[in-house]
């Protein structure tokens, strides 16, 4: 029978039981950690890891319905409305009525939303070396890997 061993955070004598064992408390302590380094990196410019997904997604797929990016970040469609309506008001994302169904509105980044996304990949490129820097290339792609077999949709 295999050991158990007690882990203990350092310089305390609070004891952690199995949870250093759990995946979800390790990603849950790595998803901590990211979103503090993303914040540092580009607090400054008040967009979040959800913001700089939504912005993305929409850049490479002009014309995007909501109801399709609603599906595309696992968010209910009022969520999507107002981070849409958080963007308008940013000017950095404009509806439009989508081409072939006027009872949709279909989704585009604007000038500005252009340029600042092209600099938050820039400082997200930075952000994502930090977070890797103790990783090689094939540990990174093999994290990455495995990350993606534990959603829903790849089981």
């Amino acid at each position: 029978m295999a050991k158990k061993i007690e882990v203990r955070a350092p310089d305390t004598e609070i004891a952690f039981g199995v949870l250093p064992e759990l995946i979800g408390y390790q990603l849950r302590l790595a998803q901590i950690a990211i979103f503090r380094d993303f914040e540092t990196t580009l607090g400054a410019l008040d967009i979040t890891p959800g913001l700089f997904g939504v912005l993305v997604i929409i850049e490479a797929n002009p014309d995007l319905k909501q109801t399709t990016l609603a599906k595309a970040t696992h968010l209910d469609r009022s969520t999507v409305v107002s981070v849409i309506d958080s963007l308008e008001k940013r000017a950095l994302v404009e509806r439009r009525a989508a081409e072939n169904d006027r009872r949709s509105n279909a989704l585009r980044l604007t000038p500005a939303g252009t340029a600042l996304l092209k600099k938050l990949k820039r400082q997200v490129a930075l952000h994502e070396k930090r977070l890797a820097g103790n990783l090689n290339d094939q540990e990174r792609a093999t994290l990455v890997r495995l990350l993606r077999k534990i959603l829903p949709e790849h089981r």
